[in-house]
């Protein structure tokens, strides 16, 4: 199995023959790939779904089924596209992927702006993409998808953060927010949080193998 880390928060995972596409958002170039069984979105902001990135999916694999929390059901549902909805607690085997599912809030942005629901997937026991949420599993991580930018991000919360779900390796997601010059600094607090953990760094379109 392997994961492929697109712009921004899009992950596409491969296991045999078998695509999981994660947050197919606006920030990312549009998701063309075939053998998709199913997309996960973890909340309804459009940097991590919109409707045509969904819809140019399941146009290419009409068999894929979409899953996400509540607000993702509302936000799609108006664009005719059915969710499965999740939550924290859930768990779902479609294809080969065995998917868990954590949490159930966004992070706070601001006291000004509606938090909405936000629930992280857990792949195969192994990849936790964990959306727009200092959500700590409670099982181990063998890979962390780590955001490394975002409105709500605290650079010191997110250091707690990843050392408290002790991933043995870790790759930056959610960049799109920072300059060049930004992103490596976190990516260093990143490093430095992980201890002994190993941080991968990954540009658009590279893979990583699980």
């Amino acid at each position: 199995m392997e994961v492929a880390k697109l712009e921004h928060a899009c992950q596409v995972v491969t296991a045999d023959d078998a695509r999981l596409v994660l947050d197919p958002g606006g920030f990312t170039r549009p998701v063309d790939v075939t053998g998709v069984v199913a997309v996960v979105v973890t909340h309804a902001h459009p940097d991590h779904v919109t409707p045509e990135q969904v819809r140019g999916i399941l146009d290419r694999n009409p068999d894929a089924v979409v899953l996400g929390p509540a607000g993702v059901a509302d936000a799609l549902g108006a664009a005719g596209i059915p969710v499965d909805v999740v939550t924290d607690g859930d768990h779902r085997t479609i294809g080969p992927f065995a998917l868990d599912f954590h949490g159930t809030r966004h992070n706070v942005i601001h006291a000004s702006v509606p938090v909405v629901d936000n629930t992280g997937v857990l792949v195969d026991g192994r990849l936790f993409h964990p959306g727009d949420a200092y959500t700590v599993p409670g099982v181990p991580v063998e890979v962390l998808a780590a955001p490394v930018g975002a409105p709500w991000l605290k650079v010191g919360e997110m250091m707690d953060w990843i050392a408290a779900v002790a991933p043995r390796r870790a790759f930056p997601v959610h960049e799109a927010t920072l300059s060049e010059v930004g992103l490596g600094m976190h990516i260093d607090r990143q490093r430095e949080a992980l201890g002994e953990g190993e941080l991968v760094v990954l540009r658009p379109g590279e893979t990583l193998a699980l």
